[in-house]
């Protein structure tokens, strides 16, 4: 084996042979960094072929069943697939400050009341201030050890020896290899950190939780760059000055992907939300113009979600379009569909949308709630606070369904809403408890309002 030299950038971990003063890949400046590689002198060819009983057959494996640990709490098992895997690598990632440490030390709680035996390592905060958080919370840690080093050798030989139930990192940003060139926090050693906690979680089943930075731009390396090597990615998503939180799996090898958990936050750290369903709706007497409520689709969970439109005279030559929770590019077609398909012109209006709670959605089903409300801001109109709005627009100008119409209609009816504004389908749909409309296209939609 002989060591080689290449040059690797700090930002995007685009490697090069030679050192450039701009990295080709991200453009960004002074960000390549020299680091070892190994290379195998082997000449080609001579490699030996596996033998024959290394090659296994599909259909004579048993297949493993796992048993999963049952944390207890409803909201993290659902977005874990119903527990924790033994000798899985979990990546927890989300802004700086949104409450990831807090969360990883609420299911440490959960844990230890089940007797199993934690590691918490950290390279950011001393024993004393993760014991100050832990009392201020009020929680129990009495099996979990603390470890305050950044050397990942050193971590994954004590992990091997000890062999704890569940580790938890915090973060990977903070973890460094000697046997990588580069400073810490960086694409290689990020990477290589990863690498090896990956492999002393499958060779002594130990469930490893790694903790990650994510900035809004997604530049920091760490998650974006680690969700490949881990088994199961999570999201802490929400707005800091907003008390919700939503936990979001990404991928998940265990389980299903897109569940979230709602969590609201408080003194006593991330408390699971009562009344998930209706969270994101404040309790109102009265509506305002551009005011309408819809129901989304997350995971296998429907919510009731509020969705403010505000149009108001540009006094630019160019309208502004301002979206928050709500895609900008779905916004901008919508609008251009409601001005061809329905004579409604925003040309000179300035569009801002806002979907309360600081919640993040990308369902379809939010196409007609935003065309309704925006028709009401546009016409200062009001919307019946008792009135839910789903489903898809089309560049046609039709309505279509969306997925789980049967599940959404069965949970606005039990929230108590009165009205429900839905795409035609083929089966004529009628409740005792609610005024059902369905509409086919835009113009349908258009008369409701008039």
């Amino acid at each position: 084996m002989s060591i080689n030299t290449i040059f690797e950038c700090s930002k995007c971990g685009a490697q090069t042979p030679a050192w450039e003063g701009r990295c080709r890949e991200c453009g960004a400046w002074s960000t390549l960094q020299e680091v070892g590689v190994k290379k195998n002198n082997t000449s080609k060819g001579a490699e030996t072929p596996l033998n024959d009983k290394e090659i296994l057959n599909l259909s004579e494996i048993e297949s493993e069943k796992i048993p999963r640990v049952v944390l207890g709490e409803v909201e993290i098992d659902r977005v874990l697939g119903g527990g924790i895997v033994p000798g899985s690598l979990i990546l927890l990632g989300g802004d700086p400050g949104i409450g990831k440490s807090t969360l990883v030390l609420h299911i440490a709680d959960l844990l230890n009341k089940q007797q199993k035996q934690l590691f918490y390592i950290s390279g950011e905060e001393s024993a004393g201030q993760i014991k100050m958080r832990v009392d201020r919370l009020g929680l129990n840690l009495n099996q979990t050890k603390f470890i305050n080093q950044t050397e990942t050798g050193l971590i994954c030989a004590t992990l091997a020896k000890h062999k704890p139930n569940v580790v938890i990192i915090d973060s990977i940003q903070t973890m460094s290899s000697d046997e990588i060139a580069g400073e810490i926090g960086s694409v290689s050693q990020v990477r290589a950190a990863a690498g090896r906690f990956l492999e002393t979680a499958k060779q002594n089943n130990i469930t490893i939780i790694i903790i990650g930075h994510v900035t809004k731009d997604g530049q920091v390396a760490g998650p974006k760059m680690l969700e490949h090597l881990v088994d199961t990615v999570l999201y802490l998503e929400g707005e800091k000055i907003n008390s919700f939180r939503i936990l979001r799996s990404v991928k998940n090898r265990f389980g299903s992907t897109g569940e979230v958990g709602i969590f609201q936050m408080n003194v006593k750290g991330l408390i699971p939300a009562k009344n998930a369903a209706g969270i994101f709706v404040s309790a109102i007497d009265k509506v305002s113009p551009g005011m309408v409520f819809s129901i989304i689709w997350e995971g296998s969970r429907a919510f009731v979600v509020e969705l403010q439109v505000l149009a108001s005279k540009t006094v630019f030559g160019y309208p502004k379009r301002t979206a928050t929770g709500f895609d900008l590019n779905r916004l901008q077609m919508l609008l251009a569909v409601l001005q061809q398909r329905a004579g409604i012109v925003y040309s000179t209006d300035d569009v801002y949308v806002n979907l309360a709670g600081g919640l993040q959605a990308k369902d379809s089903g939010l196409d007609l709630a935003f065309c309704l409300a925006a028709l009401s801001a546009k016409k200062n109109k009001p919307i019946a606070k008792d009135t839910v709005v789903f489903g898809e627009v089309s560049l046609t100008g039709q309505i279509k369904p969306v997925n789980n119409m049967d599940k959404r209609i069965k949970e606005a009816l039990q929230l108590g809403y009165k009205n429900l504004i839905i795409p035609q389908t083929k089966k004529k749909l009628t409740s005792q408890k609610a005024n059902i409309v369905q509409v086919s296209d835009i113009k349908e939609m258009v008369d409701i309002i008039k």
